[in-house]
């Protein structure tokens, strides 16, 4: 009996299984939002945003991202609360959700970099392929745990993972990047795959081994910053940057 059937055998136990099993998504849902939304927080509050002067494009970017927190953490309290019924009526919305959330990531990424409003550490091309990358395997993750919906144990850990690439931006606020260097973006990974990590020593609390969606979002977690400096330093991509930047 491998790792899957394991869990699915722990989470059909009421008593030791599936409210232990939950609860910790419940949790971990919970503290993938507060992370996200204090990273944004705390660097506005700093005086490192000028709120009034950002584009409305990026603030309806923000509302779309917080709906996607808020409905995380809802759809795992309708689990928990055994209100399976609407958590599968809403899960459609998240999926519509997670691709709006993408269009309007491309759209803030290409103007923030045709008015060169992002930060001076980073070119053009770094900038665009991290907003590219990162939204496309982003949405991508959560398309594909609605595929899996039926098999519960992949679905909820691989939208666990496409949460925790939506960590990047936020450590992006919560660290001093231009004292990083060029090691800002893996020290990034590092911090990703700690939640990762979290998530493997649950699967080997309950099941004694780490559960293939879990092993699959650290994968996939790590590709995206290898993908995102493969882009960055393609010419072509590289020409296309720049030609954005030049059409401010």
């Amino acid at each position: 009996m491998g790792v899957t059937d394991n869990i699915a055998r722990s989470a059909a136990q009421p008593a030791a299984g599936f409210a232990r099993d939950q609860q910790f998504f419940v949790r971990m849902s919970i503290v993938l939002a507060a992370v996200i939304v204090f990273g944004f927080a705390q660097f506005s509050a700093r005086g490192m945003v000028d709120l009034p002067a950002v584009p409305v494009w990026v603030h309806l970017h923000a509302v779309l991202m917080l709906a996607w927190l808020g409905l995380l953490v809802a759809q795992n309290l309708l689990v928990q609360r055994g209100n399976i019924a609407l958590h599968r009526k809403i899960g459609w919305f998240g999926g519509v959700l997670a691709l709006t959330i993408c269009a309007s990531g491309f759209y803030t990424g290409y103007m923030a970099v045709r008015l060169q409003r992002f930060p001076s550490f980073f070119d053009n091309s770094y900038f665009l392929a991290l907003t590219f990358v990162e939204l496309v395997v982003f949405a991508a993750m959560v398309e594909w745990a609605i595929v899996l919906r039926r098999q519960t144990q992949w679905h909820r850990r691989i939208m666990t993972g496409a949460t925790i690439i939506a960590l990047e931006p936020a450590f992006g606020r919560l660290l001093p990047m231009p004292l990083l260097g060029g090691w800002g973006e893996w020290i990034i990974l590092i911090i990703q795959l700690l939640f990762v990590a979290i998530l493997a020593r649950h699967d080997r609390t309950i099941a004694g081994a780490i559960h293939p969606a879990t092993l699959a979002s650290g994968v996939i977690v790590t590709a995206v910053h290898v993908g995102i400096t493969g882009l960055a330093l393609y010419p072509p991509f590289q020409q296309l940057a720049d030609s954005i930047a030049a059409s401010g």
